[in-house]
């Protein structure tokens, strides 16, 4: 029997057991332990081949927003498939070129790049530089000038155009720190005109994350469209329009645009403006591609509800209890298994009331020992993922068909130990 995810319908239960394209997750559990990350090569590659056939025939690049996980298979996955990167660091710039990506495919964003940072991307030929204020302006055109090179920048606006997506990911709202308003826009880019080492191409916007209607994104792009027209009957010879990402995905019962249709209305808003369009998707190729595996390690039954603790905790996914966000928790064992489902709140281990990952959740009996999969997991998942509790990492590991291989091995405590330096006055004597 087989019963697949119809978000990911790469994960799927085969024979009673969950399983991602053709191995099943807890063959991946006894072999690496748990907790684990794991990925699907085929979704990951399906999402991106979807992206880029929506706007087959239109001037576009894709380039895929690194933060929302920096693994470098994961990288070079995409970037065999023509994918370029979109980068918010220097620490980012690298992972994209380890992974083969070339600079001259990198989008740098960011609202607080350094000189040091200026200074690497233009020595790695950088694509593009998204400029967020005047201050950054002047700063590159310095670091240009100085190493004798000529910056590609292109100006991120801020359209005053409300997501409706959780406060923490809006980004194109005026009160929020990213772009440049748009009533200031037109004399900033053509003070960057003037500026030496600096050559303008075009324009950015990006209004925030797991956005779930298009409308937002339409009041955007028709104001930067706008703005477009007006610096373009100016005699600005603009060439570039960078459109950002925020392309939601499902978690629990949101139902986002597709990606076709997603791309009809791109093309209906910018069609005739002659510009070569950038995409910075990075939610939305990776988030449903990725599962966290853990197990459970006791079943507690508390004066008012029933506890079960994993071995997984908010130091290995951290998004729960940074923006209360809703995961799939799906049993490792099959449907069958799942009937007669309770209320139970499942936690981690952590020592903080926070570390929780679903409070009264309906789900089948567990005991201790069995396998769950957090779903939707693939995005800013081990991205955030830190030592807290001085806890070690979950590993990584990429599926292809019935292969799979650790791309990110588990630290180990000696490693982390290892980090931190005894100052000579506590030195053993």
């Amino acid at each position: 029997m087989t019963e697949a995810a119809p978000w990911a319908p790469e994960f799927a239960y085969r024979d009673g057991a969950l399983a991602v394209e053709d191995v099943p997750l807890q063959r991946i559990a006894e072999a690496v332990g748990t907790p684990v990350y794991v990925y699907s090569s085929a979704q990951i590659e399906r999402r991106f081949r979807e992206f880029a056939g929506a706007f087959l025939g239109t001037p576009a690049e894709i380039c895929y927003s690194v933060k929302a996980n920096p693994n470098l298979a994961v990288i070079a996955s995409l970037g065999r498939l023509g994918a370029g990167a979109d980068v918010v660091s220097e620490g980012e710039f690298r992972r994209a070129l380890a992974a083969g990506i070339g600079g001259h495919r990198v989008i740098f964003s960011g609202v607080g790049k350094t000189r040091a940072e200026l200074e690497f991307a233009l020595a790695e030929n950088v694509h593009q530089i998204n400029i967020e204020s005047l201050s950054e302006l002047e700063m590159l055109s310095g670091v240009a000038s100085a190493m004798n090179r000529v910056a590609p920048i292109a100006i991120r606006v801020n359209p005053d155009v409300d997501a409706r997506t959780h406060a923490k990911i809006t980004t194109g709202r005026k009160e929020n720190k990213f772009g440049i308003d748009l009533a200031h826009a037109v004399a900033v880019y053509r003070h960057a005109a003037q500026l030496p080492g600096l050559r303008p191409v075009g324009l950015a916007v990006h209004i925030g994350s797991q956005l779930t209607r298009l409308r937002p994104f339409e009041t955007a792009f028709t104001r930067i469209a706008a703005l477009y027209r007006q610096l373009r009957a100016d005699g600005v010879a603009l060439e570039r329009l960078d459109l950002g990402g925020g392309l939601g995905i499902r978690y629990k019962d949101e139902t986002p645009p597709s990606i076709a249709d997603y791309a009809a209305m791109v093309k209906r808003v910018t069609g005739n403006l002659g510009a070569t369009l950038a995409f910075e998707p990075g939610r939305a190729l990776v988030a449903n591609a990725g599962v966290l595996v853990a197990r459970v390690l006791h079943v507690k039954r508390g004066v008012t509800r029933r506890f079960v603790i994993l071995d997984a905790a908010m130091n290995d996914l951290m998004r729960p209890a940074l923006y209360d966000a809703w995961h799939e928790i799906l049993p490792l064992r099959g449907p069958a298994a799942r009937r007669g489902a309770k209320p139970v709140d499942i936690v981690g281990p952590v020592c903080e009331t926070g570390d929780s990952f679903a409070v009264q959740r309906k789900l089948p009996a567990l005991e201790a020992g069995d396998g769950v999969a957090l779903m939707s997991a693939g995005a800013y998942g081990a991205s955030m993922s830190s030592a807290y509790n001085t806890r070690l990492p979950a590993p990584e590991v990429l599926v292809r068909g019935a292969q799979f291989t650790v791309i990110r091995p588990r630290s180990s405590y000696e490693a982390i130990l290892a980090q931190d330096r005894m100052p000579s006055w506590l030195a053993k004597t």
